[in-house]
C-alpha cells in the first residue's frame, strides 16, 4: 500500500477528473483512480454539449448551479490551454434549439418565459424563422425558428478529459489506470482504504466516490443510498463537410473538424450501449428536416452511450453522515458543470467540504 494522501478520488471521468485536477491544483495531493476502458464512459460517448436551456426549471437551485458553470467554461477553456497546450475546442457564444413547427415554438415561448421568472439571470431570446436565417442561412423550409441562450456552447468532451488528466498530473496527482475499486473502508486512525477485486489498496485522508454508474455500490458502503440508473443514448456521426452551423443546437452538431453529430436519443435499455435502425434512422429525419443538405452526408458511425441518472433526474453532492470525509459526487451533465466542479468543487473537497454545492442536492431528499 502506498503512502496516504490527502484526497482519493474514484472514477476517471470527466465528473472525476475535473474533480481531481481542481484539488490538486489547490495543494492537495491528490489519486484519481480511473477503471479502465471496461467502464461505462459517458465521457467519450456523448454530444460535448455546455447546455443551459430548460436545466433546472422549476428548480431554483440547479439552475443557479448550472449559469454559474456556464459562466466559468470560457475560464476554464483559457486555463487548461495555458497549461496543457490542449485546445479543448470550446466555443461558447450561444447555442440553439430548433422548433419544427408553430406548437414547439409555443413550448419554446413558455420556457423562455419560466425560465426568465425563476431566475433573470439567464438570457435566452426567440429567433423567428428569417432572423434565424440571417444566422444559420441553411435550414430547411419546416424550421420556423430556435430559442438562442447566450451561456450554451460546446466542447470536446475527449480533449477535454484529455487535458484535465494531463493538468492534473502536472500539478503532481498521480493517476492509477486499470485500477477497479471495490470496496472502502475507514482506516485505522483516520482516513479511507479503497481496495480492488485483486487486494491492492490505495489509502488517503478523504475519498470522493465520482464512478458513475459504478457509484451504487461503492456508496452502499458508506451509508448512502443513492438509486442511480443507466439511460442509454444513441449519436450518428457523418463524414466531414463544409461548414454550416455556427452553433451548438439540441440535435444538429457541426465539430470543429468538420463531422456532424446527429442526437441524441433517451432509452430505457439497461446496461446496452448497442444501436438499433429505428432510433438511428429517427435522428437522421430530424437532422435532415433541420438541415436538408445532409442528405448527401455520408454516415460513418454510431453509437450508444450511459448516462448516470438520479432517482429525479438532479446531481448529488453528498458527504456520508457516518464516514465524515466520504463523499459523492455524481450527475449526468459532466460537460455543462465540469467547470463547476473543476474550478469550485475541487479546490474546496481539497480542503474538505463541499463549498457551494447546494443543500437541495444531497442525497437525503430520496427518502422523503
Amino acid at each position: 500500500m502506498t503512502a496516504p494522501c490527502d484526497l482519493i478520488v474514484i472514477g476517471g471521468g470527466l465528473i472525476g477528473s475535473a474533480i481531481a485536477w481542481g484539488a490538486a491544483r489547490k495543494g492537495a495531493r491528490v489519486t484519481l483512480l480511473d477503471e479502465g476502458d471496461i467502464a461505462h464512459r459517458a465521457s467519450r460517448a456523448n454530444f460535448g454539449l455546455v447546455w443551459l436551456q430548460g436545466k433546472g426549471l422549476g428548480h431554483a437551485d440547479y439552475m443557479r448551479w448550472s449559469i454559474r458553470a456556464g459562466q466559468l467554461w470560457p475560464e476554464l477553456s483559457s486555463i487548461l490551454l495555458r497549461e496543457t497546450g490542449i485546445d479543448i475546442g470550446w466555443r461558447g457564444g450561444g447555442g440553439l434549439h430548433f422548433c419544427l413547427s408553430e406548437l414547439e415554438m409555443e413550448h419554446r415561448r413558455s420556457l423562455i418565459a419560466r425560465s426568465v421568472a425563476q431566475d433573470a439571470e439567464i438570457q435566452i431570446e426567440l429567433l423567428d424563422r428569417d432572423a434565424l436565417r440571417e444566422i444559420v442561412p441553411a435550414i430547411g423550409p419546416e424550421v420556423c425558428g430556435a430559442s438562442l441562450s447566450d451561456l450554451d456552447g460546446e466542447a470536446n468532451p475527449l480533449l477535454t478529459l484529455r487535458a484535465l488528466q494531463s493538468g492534473f498530473q502536472q500539478h503532481g496527482g498521480r493517476l492509477v489506470v486499470n485500477f477497479a475499486a471495490k470496496s472502502i473502508s475507514p482506516r485505522a486512525g483516520q482516513g479511507f482504504i479503497v481496495r480492488d477485486a485483486k487486494g491492492a489498496a490505495i489509502s488517503g485522508a478523504r475519498v470522493v466516490l465520482a464512478a458513475g454508474l459504478g457509484t451504487n455500490e461503492l456508496a452502499d458502503q458508506i451509508g448512502l443510498k443513492l438509486g442511480l440508473s443507466p439511460e442509454r443514448g444513441q449519436i450518428v456521426v457523418t463524414d466531414r463537410i463544409a461548414p454550416f452551423l455556427p452553433y451548438p443546437s439540441n440535435a444538429v452538431r457541426q465539430t470543429q473538424e468538420g463531422t456532424v453529430l446527429l442526437g441524441s436519443s433517451h432509452e430505457d435499455a439497461g446496461f446496452s450501449t448497442g444501436t438499433d435502425v429505428g432510433t438511428i434512422a429517427r435522428l437522421c429525419r430530424i437532422g435532415t428536416r433541420m438541415f436538408p443538405a445532409l442528405r448527401t452526408a455520408r454516415l460513418i458511425r454510431a453509437w450508444g452511450a450511459l448516462r448516470i441518472m438520479s432517482p429525479d433526474g438532479l446531481p448529488i453532492y453528498d458527504q456520508a453522515p457516518e464516514m465524515p470525509g466520504a463523499y459523492v459526487i455524481t450527475c449526468h451533465s459532466g460537460v455543462t458543470l465540469a467547470s463547476l466542479h473543476a474550478l469550485e468543487l475541487g479546490p474546496a473537497l481539497a480542503e474538505g467540504h463541499l463549498g457551494a454545492a447546494p443543500q437541495s442536492m444531497r442525497s437525503a431528499r430520496f427518502a422523503l
